[in-house]
């Protein structure tokens, strides 16, 4: 039986972690590479490697992973170490949300080296990545997801290829859309029956047995039960996603006026001190509104 990869995974965050931890698990021996040195020391105690530098990790690595918040870091990430010191054969998985742009420019700086690249955004957050159930959205030749099955399936519970590269970016910009949406309308629809002095466990209990039942309204509603308005993903993240949207809407010619609106309300949120809080962050805004 041959050998597992060795996996490189750049970004030990709040996602990146887990997601390396349960790579380990999976049996894969695991280098990484985490700016802010002390966030990586967990991923040493699971019985990985830590790596000095990016380069380090590109040099020991067979398969190279990342996951960063913001996508100028997957550019200079990938068309910078992984294209300099990588080598032929070599295959390349972002798990960030970069938008279709920014996939292909990589695929295509990655592939003129030889280096296989797949697009692979992921959704359920913090969670999800500590159960290893994420669903991830696969852009990139079939040969390339046939090779990386193995190290998809190590961190998501569904995993598919959605096409060609910049195909998974997409697949995710559509569930970014759907769930910023239906977060700040889930957030409206709550402080409205507050609003009105309702008691928000019992509309809970009668809308997930009716057709304004969504996932989102039911996460909403848990943290503002609880009071927990902190970070899944941060509003200030969701502002980047609508920005990305905004851009290939732009140049598809798509008419997006229900995202319009809610990306108002996202900058009023953001203007208002929200940036770091949680999308159920919102009702903090909907309540200084009423």
């Amino acid at each position: 039986m041959a050998e597992p990869p060795v996996i490189g995974f750049v970004g030990l965050g709040r996602m990146g972690l887990p997601m390396a931890r349960n790579l380990l698990a999976a049996g894969f021996p695991v280098v990484g590479f985490n700016r802010t040195a002390a966030r990586g020391e967990p991923l040493r105690a699971a019985g990985g490697r830590l790596a000095s530098s990016v380069v380090e990790v590109v040099e020991h690595a067979e398969v190279v992973c990342a996951c960063f918040d913001r996508v100028e870091t997957s550019l200079e990430l990938f068309l910078g170490a992984v294209a300099e010191r990588g080598r032929p054969g070599m295959l390349a998985i972002d798990f960030s949300t970069i938008g279709p742009n920014s996939a292909r420019s990589i695929a295509q700086g990655l592939g003129g080296k030889g280096i296989g690249f797949l697009d692979a955004p992921v959704s359920g957050g913090p969670e999800g990545a500590a159960q290893a159930a994420l669903t991830i959205m696969v852009g990139g030749s079939e040969a390339d997801f046939a090779r990386a099955r193995p190290v998809l399936a190590a961190c998501g519970k569904t995993v598919v290829r959605m096409g060609e590269v910049g195909a998974g970016s997409l697949t995710k910009l559509v569930n970014q859309l759907l769930t910023f949406v239906h977060g700040s309308a889930a957030a409206e629809a709550l402080a409205f029956a507050e609003k009105n002095g309702l008691d928000l466990g019992a509309v809970g209990e009668v809308i997930k047995v009716s057709f304004g039942h969504s996932r989102m309204l039911e996460r909403t509603l848990g943290r503002v039960l609880a009071g927990d308005f902190e970070a899944g993903a941060s509003l200030r993240l969701y502002a980047k996603d609508l920005g990305l949207i905004e851009t290939v809407a732009r140049e598809v010619g798509a008419a997006l006026p229900l995202t319009e609106r809610a990306a108002g309300v996202l900058e009023s949120a953001r203007a208002n001190g929200l940036g770091e809080r949680d999308v159920a962050g919102l009702m903090l805004l909907y309540r200084s509104w009423s």
